[in-house]
């Protein structure tokens, strides 16, 4: 299973990628009465933006962190059954029927095979359904990445940062069809440096620092920040967009 998080944490930090994520939202095209898988719905301040988009819908809140579904359950109750929650691997088969459509956002780069993850996606989604997505790309956070190789660690070797040539052949090999893939730079500016650690912390190198003890994993991110130009993460999106064939 992929790894827990500070859910509650990430709720309140989580600006920049509910930000992306709402503008992924409006790409989905929506009569408002299907059923749609959100895949990576972290807290679940997108998916109230989908569900809110679904009056007559359904929508399965999937993670694979118990703490992040545990949030969503909370934000999203006033939904009341019209929302599904499942805690799956996304490498796995996905234990759920059909779905119109699926939503992700910031959520591929932490699944490690993708033609895994989008053959898992495919065999859930009706013919001609949609898959609107965005995650990080190739080229994301090269500033932490130049940061971890000066304190001697190879940065991000559990994420996939992948090109949208890349992606586009990955799809088509899953099944996908009329596959638009493309990329773009975003910034993620923070008030200051303990603002910027907790982010780190909690997200960009949550995996690296969840086996270790509180005050070296607070050490650990203040030596990336000191090594890091400002105050602003340099992320790059990957935007997908494709109908199952």
């Amino acid at each position: 299973m992929p790894r827990d998080w500070d859910a509650a944490t990430y709720d309140r930090i989580a600006d920049p990628m509910f930000r992306w994520g709402a503008g992924v939202l409006d790409r989905l095209e929506l009569d408002g009465d299907e059923r749609v898988l959100d895949a990576g719905c972290g807290s679940g301040r997108v998916t109230e933006l989908l569900l809110e988009r679904l009056p007559r819908g359904h929508a399965v809140a999937l993670d694979g962190s118990p703490s992040m579904i545990h949030e969503a359950r909370r934000r999203l109750a006033r939904f009341g059954d019209r929302v599904t929650y499942l805690t799956a691997d996304l490498l796995e088969p996905l234990p759920i029927p059909p779905v119109e459509a699926i939503l992700s956002t910031a959520t591929f780069h932490w699944v490690p095979d993708h033609d895994r993850l989008f053959s898992n996606l495919a065999a859930v989604l009706v013919p001609g359904g949609q898959l609107v997505a965005q995650c990080g790309g190739a080229g994301n956070l090269a500033r932490v990445a130049a940061a971890l190789r000066d304190l001697g660690i190879r940065p991000f070797v559990s994420k996939v940062y992948a090109t949208a040539e890349e992606t586009a052949e990955r799809l088509a090999r899953a099944g996908f069809v009329d596959i638009e893939c493309s990329l773009h730079p975003e910034t993620a500016p923070f008030d200051g440096p303990d603002d910027l650690g907790t982010f780190l912390r909690t997200v960009a190198l949550g995996d690296l620092v969840e086996a270790m003890a509180p005050a070296e994993a607070e050490a650990f991110v203040a030596r990336v920040v000191d090594r890091l130009p400002g105050l602003e993460l340099d992320y790059v999106r990957l935007n997908i967009r494709a109908r199952r064939g």
